[in-house]
């Protein structure tokens, strides 16, 4: 039987729509805050129509030989052009871009996962160094 870990989909974001992209500084002092960005379709972009779109991204922070990661957090995108009056005939559609920060005093990972309602559940990684 396949765990939660079995379905993520990972790849490069410069080759791939679906993987969460972060944009986050390498190295940071402790105590600073970091700005982490995460975005799906970054440098292709993706779909965002009511057939075909990034329902969610969530981002978290793994430090260091801890145990577990910390939700900094869960993003949902809702509008996606469906309306009354059918699907994509509405003017309204969110992107799939989120920010979040966070400060911490041990280095550790940046993670991001993103939801496709169609190619399932993405991920990415990015290291963290404090000094």
């Amino acid at each position: 039987m396949a765990g939660i870990k079995d379905v993520y989909q990972t790849a490069d974001w410069k080759a791939e729509k679906h993987v969460p992209a972060i944009t986050a500084p390498q190295k940071v002092a402790k105590g600073e805050f970091v700005e982490a960005m995460v975005s799906v379709g970054k440098e292709i972009p993706h779909p965002n129509t009511t057939e075909h779109h990034i329902r969610w991204i969530e981002v978290y922070f793994h430090p260091q030989g801890e145990k577990f990661p910390y939700q900094l957090g869960r993003f949902e995108f809702n509008a996606h052009g469906e309306s009354a009056q059918g699907p994509n005939m509405s003017t309204v559609y969110a992107l799939p871009h989120a920010v979040c920060r966070f400060k911490t005093e041990k280095p550790g990972t940046i993670l991001a996962t993103s939801y496709c309602n169609i190619h399932g559940l993405w991920e990415s990684s990015a290291e963290l160094n404090v000094e």
